[in-house]
């Protein structure tokens, strides 16, 4: 009996080993469409674009995986503890996954557009900063989970602020860009656009470091989590 239920164990431990691994690998393909995203845009290169959307398939299929794999553990191993936390992060961290694959998707559609200019609006020149932030507070989040880091998840609330500033600036430099030439606000309206795709990336990878530490402490700091870090 011992034997039995230690080789069950084992099965499990593998079973979500394998979900790690698979939420892992999806991130990594989301960090690489978003500096794709990002180079499109400031190079216009279109073919870059297309690249990024042809992936997206790739982040839709992960995330019926990964569910698929979370909702089997649920039901037949029905975990507690620790590993129903770990499981319940796996189902949010694939949602906001895929939205940020979806974001990547809009912001290479916006690059087809701006790739037809002659010349990119001024604002657009701080959106290869953005895109390299984002990047980071992604990339920050996904480090923070694969350690299972509460601390560094929680620095990743306070590199989001940098993103939600710049993309103020962005959108300010946008608005004056139409008002002193009505002409190219189509022009105007897409690098603002793309400065929004940027921080609701940066959310998502803030969401995903919230529900680290609700994985390593059974703590629920959703929505609250950047106003308790920023008062410690």
């Amino acid at each position: 009996m011992n034997t039995m239920l230690a080789h069950t164990s084992q099965e499990f431990e593998a079973e979500l080993r394998r979900l790690k691994e698979q939420l892992l690998a999806m991130g990594g393909r989301c960090e690489r469409m978003l500096h794709m995203a990002g180079r499109a845009i400031a190079e216009q290169d279109t073919e870059l674009a297309k690249q990024v959307i042809d992936l997206d398939r790739r982040t839709n299929a992960d995330e019926r995986s990964i569910d698929d794999m979370a909702v089997r553990i649920l039901a037949l191993r029905q975990p507690v503890g620790r590993d129903l936390r770990f499981t319940i992060t796996a189902v949010k961290v694939v949602t906001d996954l895929e939205r940020i694959g979806d974001e990547a998707v809009n912001l290479a559609e916006r690059a087809q557009e701006l790739a037809e200019l002659p010349q990119l609006p001024p604002p657009a020149h701080d959106l290869p900063r953005m895109a390299k932030l984002a990047g980071d507070v992604l990339h920050a989040a996904l480090d923070s989970f694969v350690h299972e880091d509460a601390k560094a998840a929680e620095e990743v609330f306070r590199m989001d602020d940098g993103v939600d500033d710049l993309y103020g600036d962005v959108l300010m430099q946008s608005l004056a860009f139409m008002e002193a030439h009505p002409e190219r606000v189509p022009a105007g309206m897409r690098v603002a656009s793309c400065a929004k795709y940027f921080e609701r990336i940066a959310d998502h990878a803030t969401n995903i470091a919230e529900m680290v530490v609700f994985l390593v402490r059974g703590e629920d700091v959703r929505h609250v989590g950047k106003l308790r870090v920023s008062k410690s």
